[in-house]
């Protein structure tokens, strides 16, 4: 008998996401949908899904909100995605593999598909951008992090999935440039509370090397107009956390 597969995601204010994410799952035993606070009809969308809907507004960073929706969950198996991701036909079939035969100790590998400005880009380091998605239930769970959690799983086997990940990183590039700075403030803000300090060179050094990453060493070039435009964004990302973590050293800027 196959594992039971959970898939899980957080989310807020994201209904017009939801119809293709969730249609993407809908072969999966459950979905957890745990809502931090939507302004929108998030919450009516994802019921009138099929989805599991709670709702917890104590945020506490992407971590500990991950760890909560994980524990509403049942399955052998989490699928942990976000809203504004889709899985491909091939990675469905790829996961239905291992809830057919699941090897113990193990997580698994998914390449995502990046999409920035309307193309899905396959170098800038955003492509395989592989993540751990996949996992036992009982055995692991995400780190506490405010920003960029990850799953803690040192001691398990990785197998690279085949199939994707679609993810729509950069539909409005507004809205993209405010979650960046978001994201940029909460990195050093616990950073910031870890005692780390940033320098004046410092800021400048990462910045330059961030677009130089981005756009030769990883490969951006080969991504055209996009492949350009993506590393002055990853430079812009990079200058606004260190430069948030500078002023927070100096007390020019709130703490959290």
């Amino acid at each position: 008998m196959p594992a039971r597969l959970s898939v899980v995601m957080i989310a807020k204010n994201a209904a017009d996401l939801l119809p293709d994410c969730l249609a993407s799952v809908q072969w999966a035993d459950e979905i957890i949908v745990l809502d931090s606070g939507s302004s929108d009809n998030t919450i009516e969308v994802a019921r009138s899904l099929g989805a599991q809907v709670h709702v917890n507004t104590d945020w506490q960073g992407y971590g500990i909100q991950r760890q909560r929706a994980q524990a509403l969950a049942t399955g052998d198996y989490i699928l942990m995605i976000d809203t504004d991701e889709r899985v491909t036909p091939e990675l469905e079939q790829s996961l239905h593999a291992v809830l057919a035969a699941p090897q113990p100790d193990t997580v698994y590998s998914i390449a995502r598909r990046n999409f920035f400005l309307g193309r899905f880009m396959r170098h800038s380091g955003w492509y395989p951008d592989r993540v751990l998605r996949l996992y036992e239930r009982s055995r692991w769970q995400y780190n506490a992090n405010l920003v960029h959690e990850s799953l803690e799983c040192r001691d398990a086997k990785v197998v690279e999935l085949k199939g994707d990940l679609k993810h729509l990183t950069c539909r409005d590039f507004a809205g993209f440039q405010q979650k960046q700075l978001a994201y940029a403030t909460a990195w050093a803000q616990e950073r910031h509370q870890k005692g780390k300090k940033a320098s004046l060179g410092g800021i400048f050094g990462h910045t330059l090397g961030a677009f130089i990453k981005t756009l030769l060493l990883r490969g951006g070039v080969l991504d055209g107009a996009q492949g350009w435009l993506l590393a002055v964004v990853n430079a812009q990302y990079t200058f606004n956390k260190y430069t948030e973590l500078w002023a927070l050293n100096h007390g020019f800027s709130k703490k959290a």
